[in-house]
């Protein structure tokens, strides 16, 4: 039997990280496979993560209720180095609250347009 060595640094499996993040195996591939954590392989073909994965989900988790999509979160994810400092976690909660904003006034507007007592399909 081989011993498969993971690339530095990416040592958790799949199952720890869904466990770390609090989801399911199949979302830890679902958001590796819209960009918002990445993994490498290991000499026996095994995804291995960082430890910023879990990380990572629960952000996701936290701006998709807000209606951010998968693609979007992994945008402003990807402009991360790879080994985030706190004030680069800052910037990105700067960011998920300014868009959590701009929407929330946005989806007030749509509220208050709806109330005004117009017909719908006049707005």
């Amino acid at each position: 039997m081989s011993v498969t060595q993971a690339p530095p640094g990416f040592v958790l499996t799949v199952s720890e990280v869904a466990a770390a993040a609090g989801v399911a195996p199949s979302a830890v591939r679902f958001y590796e496979q819209h960009g918002v954590i990445r993994a490498e392989r290991t000499s026996g073909d095994q995804r291995r993560f960082d430890d910023a994965a879990a990380c990572r989900i629960k952000v996701a988790k936290l701006a998709q209720p807000v209606g951010l999509t998968v693609r979007e979160i992994a945008e402003i994810l990807g402009r991360l180095p790879d080994d985030p400092a706190c004030d680069d976690w800052g910037r990105v909660a700067e960011t998920l609250i300014a868009e959590a904003e701009a929407r929330t006034a946005a989806l007030k507007a749509q509220l208050a347009a709806m109330n005004s007592g117009a017909r719908l399909c006049e707005l």
